[in-house]
């Protein structure tokens, strides 16, 4: 096992350590440190982990480790501090995942994250008949495989088209979420100001409430729960039941940047900006909005 994997799979024990599990929740997290340890591309199964619900939360906590100890020079003298720290913030996300899964449906998550494409049409088709037929044991005649070329091209065409329609769709949502980020950073320096529309602010928060309702139903929560502190922070700002001070702010600024970072994919670490984040979302949450009359 690489030093990176070992790394990883320590923090995951170590943060598990804190928890008091079940027999089931046990077999979880050795089914999640197998398949870490077992991971051909780890990066890639980080990545394929954050598209769902369940594993979403604590695949970005987990990848944020990965980045750690991939990117820039680690300082040995202070490695044991860092998997200190990052084994303490895995507890409450790894908490949360062990609550939304059982062995049973991580298995099945994690084998769709490794699934290719030879995984996924198996060695054995079925005929019309539903009968089975074992091809990897038939001698192929090549001449059956030969095909007009107009045929060769259209196939690829449909093909490629499949796989366009998903880039166009991820593409048109990346471009959607991201597309008011710059000017509701511009509007939060206004506000630091005590500079503001109580209209705009409306009409920002709708807007973001959407992107945040959007992001959740195709499954990428921590995207949805940024927007939604987003969206209840600018219309309680709205109310004056929140006022804008320079930590408000910056508390709103580090849910745009979240949303930034993991959009984009960025490779930094923003478990600060995650922290502060959540930690805000926290303190308004039992706020109410009251109308204005």
């Amino acid at each position: 096992m690489d030093l990176i994997k070992q790394y990883i799979v320590q923090s995951i024990s170590a943060a598990s350590n804190n928890l008091r599990l079940s027999t089931e929740k046990i077999e979880v997290v050795a089914l999640l440190r197998e398949s870490i340890i077992k991971s051909e591309n780890l990066a890639n199964d980080l990545k394929g982990m954050k598209k769902i619900t369940e594993l979403s939360t604590l695949a970005i906590r987990l990848n944020e480790i990965y980045n750690f100890l991939t990117q820039g020079q680690v300082d040995l003298f202070k490695l044991s501090e860092k998997f200190k720290e990052h084994s303490q913030y895995l507890i409450k996300d790894l908490s949360h995942m062990l609550d939304m899964v059982n062995p049973a449906t991580l298995k099945k998550a994690m084998d769709k994250i490794n699934e290719s494409p030879k995984d996924q049409i198996g060695e054995k088709a079925k005929d019309d008949s539903g009968i089975s037929v074992d091809l990897s044991k038939r001698k192929p005649d090549d001449n059956v495989f030969v095909k007009p070329e107009t045929e060769v091209i259209k196939e690829k065409l449909i093909m490629e088209e499949e796989k366009d329609e998903e880039d166009i769709f991820f593409q048109n949502y990346e471009r959607e979420i991201l597309k008011p980020i710059k000017s509701i950073d511009n509007m939060l320096k206004n506000l630091s100001k005590n500079e503001f529309n109580p209209e705009e602010l409306l009409g920002y928060a709708k807007l973001i409430k959407t992107n945040g309702d959007i992001s959740a139903k195709i499954g990428f929560e921590i995207i949805s729960n940024m927007h939604n502190i987003i969206a209840k922070s600018l219309l309680l700002i709205r109310t004056r039941e929140l006022m804008p001070g320079r930590d408000v702010i910056e508390a709103i600024r580090a849910c745009l940047i979240v949303i930034v970072a993991v959009i984009k994919n960025k490779e930094v670490d923003i478990t600060n900006y995650l922290n502060r984040a959540e930690e805000f979302g926290k303190k308004i949450h039992t706020l109410k909005i009251k109308e204005i009359s």
